[in-house]
């Protein structure tokens, strides 16, 4: 195992010794595992648009009075 050194603010470390207490495991276990499984879980697909909406029949003000229409039945 190789060692390594990071700084970490107080409150942190803090809430990082409360969980690992929680779980039983040392920090420093804790640590690895949560690094581990951060590492391990499937990539998060990030969106190349947002609020893009191709389709006919939806209203061209569709951005500007979306609470309206979300309560209504547009585009269902």
């Amino acid at each position: 195992m190789k060692k390594t050194s990071l700084y970490l603010d107080p409150e942190l470390d803090a809430a990082l010794a409360r969980r690992a207490e929680d779980e039983g495991l040392s920090k420093a276990e804790y640590i690895r595992r949560t690094l581990e499984g951060s590492l391990t879980r499937p990539k998060r697909i990030r969106p190349r648009a947002v609020g893009v909406v191709t389709g006919d029949g939806l209203p061209a003000d569709l951005s500007a009075r979306d609470e309206e229409y979300l309560a209504s039945d547009v585009g269902r």
